[in-house]
């Protein structure tokens, strides 16, 4: 559906600039946006490398291992559902750390890959399960401790304090992850009495 609202954009832009006689406005509103486009994935990307490299070797390591077993009682908590040793708690802590440290791009494949190996578990393969659900509410509140993307794009757009914005992240994503988790526990709990 997005890709025909974003289709349906271009081409009104496109006849507006034909019909109003600014056809070299349009041109060069679309080649300086691409410009910006590779310059902004260009400086992403290097970040993006950075942090997913240092995630490699952290696992590689075994830290993800150390900080799994650090907060296995939070996981126990939030996630009843997931066996000690599945491989599914693997995945969500690397995808909670790789979001930890402000890497949306990064923890994507982590937490898909949780969600595959929290579907193994799912005894009704039509539904989400509870833990399934809280995954997903963490995933995307996230406490971030290094903004790192939101920083970068600041950087790329010529901020010149792009780190001015850590604090008000720090406040944000920890609101919004308390929120999601209260919500989670107080739908689930109301669900069992159903």
């Amino acid at each position: 559906m997005l890709n025909y609202i974003w289709a349906g954009m271009l081409i009104i832009g496109v006849v507006t600039g034909f019909l109003t006689g600014r056809v070299d406005e349009v041109t060069k509103a679309l080649i300086d946006s691409s410009k910006g486009a590779v310059d902004l994935a260009i400086a992403l990307l290097g970040v993006l490398c950075l942090w997913t490299g240092i995630m490699e070797i952290a696992s590689r390591a075994g830290i993800i291992g150390l900080i799994s077993n650090f907060i296995r009682p939070v996981t126990k908590f939030l996630f009843p559902g997931v066996p000690k040793e599945h491989p599914a708690q693997a995945c969500m802590v690397m995808n909670i750390v790789a979001n930890f440290l402000g890497l949306g791009n990064a923890a994507t494949p982590l937490g898909l890959k949780a969600m595959t190996e929290l579907q193994k578990i799912n005894k009704n393969k039509s539904s989400a399960t509870n833990d399934m659900c809280m995954f997903l509410i963490l995933n995307t509140t996230s406490i971030q401790l290094i903004p790192a993307t939101l920083i970068a794009l600041r950087t790329a757009a010529g901020s010149t304090n792009p780190t001015a914005i850590i604090t008000v992240v720090w406040i944000t994503s920890l609101a919004t992850t308390i929120t999601g988790i209260t919500a989670a526990k107080v739908f689930e709990a109301a669900w069992k009495k159903i």
